[in-house]
C-alpha cells in the first residue's frame, strides 16, 4: 500500500542508490518504491526502440539536450544487453551520453537486462516509477536493440518511437516482427544516407496495410495505426507520424520533441487513461505469475520435482502432464480438488 510519504529531494547518488537496491530486490528499496508510488504518474514515459545501429542514443542525447533547453528534466533508463560472461551490462550507452552527466536536471542509469526478453528488464517499470516520482519530468527508456522483438518496452512506456535507418537490411524485417504496432511516432534516422527516403515510403507504406484493421485493439495495436498527415493542435484520434532526422546534426530533433509533446495531449483527452489501464492490468498479471511461480517452487519437494524432470527427458511423460501433476499434488496440500 502507499502512503503519503513524499519522495524528498534525493542527490542522483542517493537516487542511483535507490535504483541498484531497487534491481537487486533489497527489502528497504523496495518498501520505499511502494511509499513513492502514489506520487509517480506525473512524468511523461518515452519508450525508444529500433535495430542496433539506428541511432537510438544518439537521438535520445539529442532530444534531451533539446527538452533541457526548453527547461525540462530528463532522465535516462538504458537497458544494455547483459555481458555474457560477467551477467553485467556493457554500459556501451552510458559511454555515449556522458557529455549529460554534469547536468543537475539530467539522471542517467545504465541497467542490464539480465536475460529477460522483450529488450528490458524484468526491474526496469519499477525504477521508471522511482523516477517519475523523483520529478522528473520526461524519462526515455532506450530498448536493448538486440532485435525486432522489442515490445515489451510498450509496457513501461505512455509513448513509444520506433527508430528506423536506411542501410540496415532490416525493412522487411521491422514489418514481419510487428515492431510496428506499438510505435506511436516513428523516425527515419540517418536520413542523410542513401536509402532514407525508400525507407519513409516502406513505413509508409506498412501503416498503409495495417490501417483497415482498425479497432484491433492492445497497447497501441494496429487499431491505432492510421495514415500519416499534418498532426492537428487538438487530435481525436492519433496519426503516427513518420519524422526523418540526422540526430548527430540535430536535425529533426525538434519535430520529434513537439510530436512527443502532441502525443501526450492526446493521451490526456482519454486514450492514456484507457492504455494506462491496459497497462496495469498486464503488469499486475505477471507480477502475480512470477509470485505464483516462486511459491509454488518454494512448496514442491526439490526430489519430486527432479523425478518429473527426468521422466520428461526420458520420454516417459510429457512436460504438459508433468506440470498437471505437480500442480494437482499443490492444490491437494492447499485443500482443494485438483485442477484438471
Amino acid at each position: 500500500m502507499t502512503s503519503d510519504t513524499r519522495p524528498p529531494r534525493l542527490t542522483k547518488r542517493d537516487l542511483a542508490r535507490l535504483i541498484t537496491g531497487i534491481e537487486n530486490g533489497d527489502l528497504s528499496a523496495l518498501r520505499t518504491l511502494h511509499e513513492w508510488y502514489g506520487h509517480a504518474g506525473g512524468a511523461h514515459l518515452i519508450g525508444v526502440t529500433g535495430a542496433p545501429g539506428s541511432g537510438k542514443s544518439t537521438l535520445i542525447a539529442a532530444l534531451t539536450r533539446l527538452a533541457r533547453s526548453r527547461g525540462q528534466t530528463v532522465a535516462i533508463v538504458s537497458v544494455d544487453p547483459s555481458s555474457p560472461f560477467t551477467g553485467g551490462a556493457l554500459l556501451g550507452d552510458r559511454i555515449r551520453m556522458r557529455e549529460l552527466f554534469e547536468d543537475d536536471g539530467v539522471f542517467i542509469r545504465s541497467m542490464a537486462n539480465r536475460g529477460a526478453p522483450g529488450g528490458i528488464a524484468r526491474s526496469t517499470a519499477d525504477i521508471v516509477t522511482a523516477l517519475d516520482a523523483a520529478g522528473y519530468n520526461l524519462v526515455f527508456i532506450e530498448t536493448v536493440g538486440a532485435g525486432q522483438a522489442e515490445v515489451e518496452v510498450a509496457r513501461v512506456a505512455e509513448t513509444v518511437i520506433v527508430v528506423e535507418a536506411p542501410g540496415l537490411g532490416d525493412d522487411i524485417q521491422a514489418i514481419k516482427a510487428g515492431i510496428l504496432e506499438i510505435a506511436d511516432i516513428l523516425v527515419v534516422n540517418k536520413a542523410d544516407r542513401e536509402g532514407a527516403e525508400r525507407a519513409v515510403s516502406t513505413l509508409q507504406a506498412a501503416l498503409d496495410l495495417a490501417a483497415p484493421s482498425a479497432g484491433a485493439g492492445g497497447h497501441h495495436g494496429y487499431g491505432a495505426l492510421h495514415r500519416v498527415e499534418a498532426p492537428t493542435t487538438a487530435p481525436t484520434d492519433w496519426r503516427i507520424p513518420i519524422l526523418k532526422t540526422i540526430a548527430t546534426e540535430g536535425d529533426g530533433v525538434a519535430a520529434v520533441l513537439d510530436a512527443i509533446a502532441r502525443h501526450r495531449q492526446y493521451l490526456e483527452q482519454g486514450a492514456g487513461a484507457r492504455r494506462r489501464a491496459q497497462r496495469l492490468e498486464r503488469e499486475v498479471t505477471l507480477r502475480l505469475r512470477d509470485l505464483l511461480l516462486k511459491r509454488a517452487m518454494q512448496q514442491i519437494e526439490p526430489t519430486r520435482y527432479h523425478t518429473l524432470i527426468e521422466a520428461c527427458v526420458a520420454r516417459k511423460l510429457h512436460p504438459q502432464e508433468a506440470a498437471q501433476e505437480l500442480l494437482n499434488e499443490l492444490v491437494r496440500d492447499d485443500g482443494h480438488a485438483p485442477a484438471e
